[in-house]
């Protein structure tokens, strides 16, 4: 059961990031980690001690998973693998686990998350968006059998996003942010090879608030996504239909996560617009639901 009071929104830090990204709770050190993508960098805010820390790193990042060790890190030419940071310390060494072969050099990922079972999913695009290409393609990322492998699952993307998976994982979302499209597509999911297939368009969000950007899912089954361009954030419930709308103090939210202690806690990250003072910041609420724990890479 959740409650529908439009709840506090609180910022997080007093970091602000060209684009933050690919927001992740880690259950075991009870802190909040994310990307700045132009900027290059790793965040990680600790609630406990209010402390923010950041790492350099050597591409731009769209999207991060947890691994058993580290972190898998999908970027502008591969996925590659840090170890776990430490305050004041250099993140090194960043080892490449996959080259991905992009159609043109001018590519990166983007939007991005595990799976349930432990596979990184991850879409790429151009980096001027403006051009609107379908190049993009949506990867899987899977280190279960004991030598990672790295293929192209869907492809004709502009600007893939708000990947997401059903509490069971049998569902899988998908975005494509760019506004000549701007709709929510679901598939049913294999669990077991990692395929997904009968995709559908879940939402089409030319018709609420919003581009749809980077989203997370509830353990109630309810999708949340960001709608950027409109400072707010929606939760759909699994029929696909428009459950409540949030505000937040900017009008680009990007991602959104659930953590805390509880899981209780929805994160949401921001892009830089130069005359907003509190774009590019992140940010927590309490929506009164809860979310569910991102499954770790096994590597």
């Amino acid at each position: 059961m959740h409650v529908n009071v439009e709840p506090t929104v609180e910022r997080v830090g007093t970091m602000r990031c060209g684009v933050g990204e690919s927001p992740v709770w880690h259950v075991g050190q009870q802190a909040l980690y994310w990307t700045d993508i132009p900027r290059r960098m790793l965040w990680r805010w600790t609630p406990s001690t209010d402390q923010c820390d950041a790492w350099a790193l050597p591409e731009m990042a769209g999207c991060i998973g947890m691994t058993s060790h580290g972190w898998a890190l999908a970027m502008e030419t591969g996925i590659f693998h840090a170890p776990q940071p430490k305050a004041g310390v250099e993140l090194t060494p960043v080892e490449r686990l996959a080259t991905v072969p992009h159609p043109r050099p001018d590519m990166r990922f983007n939007d991005g998350r595990t799976d349930r079972q432990g596979r990184l999913w991850a879409g790429t695009m151009v980096l001027d968006i403006s051009l609107g290409l379908p190049v993009g393609e949506l990867y899987r990322f899977d280190a279960s059998a004991g030598e990672a492998r790295l293929d192209a699952v869907i492809d004709d993307l502009i600007v893939p996003n708000g990947l997401a998976f059903s509490p069971d994982g049998r569902t899988m979302y998908l975005s494509d942010s760019h506004a000549s499209r701007q709709i929510v597509w679901a598939f049913d999911y294999d669990i077991d090879s990692g395929t997904p297939h009968n995709r559908r368009v879940f939402i089409d969000m030319n018709a609420h608030p919003g581009r749809p950007d980077g989203a997370a899912v509830d353990a109630d089954g309810c999708y949340w996504i960001c709608g950027n361009d409109a400072g707010l954030v929606h939760r759909f419930t699994p029929d696909g239909r428009l459950d409540r709308s949030i505000a937040v103090p900017t009008p680009k939210p990007a991602m959104c996560a659930f953590g805390g202690p509880g899981l209780d806690t929805l994160f949401v990250t921001s892009i830089l617009i130069d005359e907003d003072p509190l774009s590019g910041a992140t940010f927590a609420l309490r929506p009164g639901v809860s979310g569910l724990p991102e499954a770790a890479l096994p590597i």
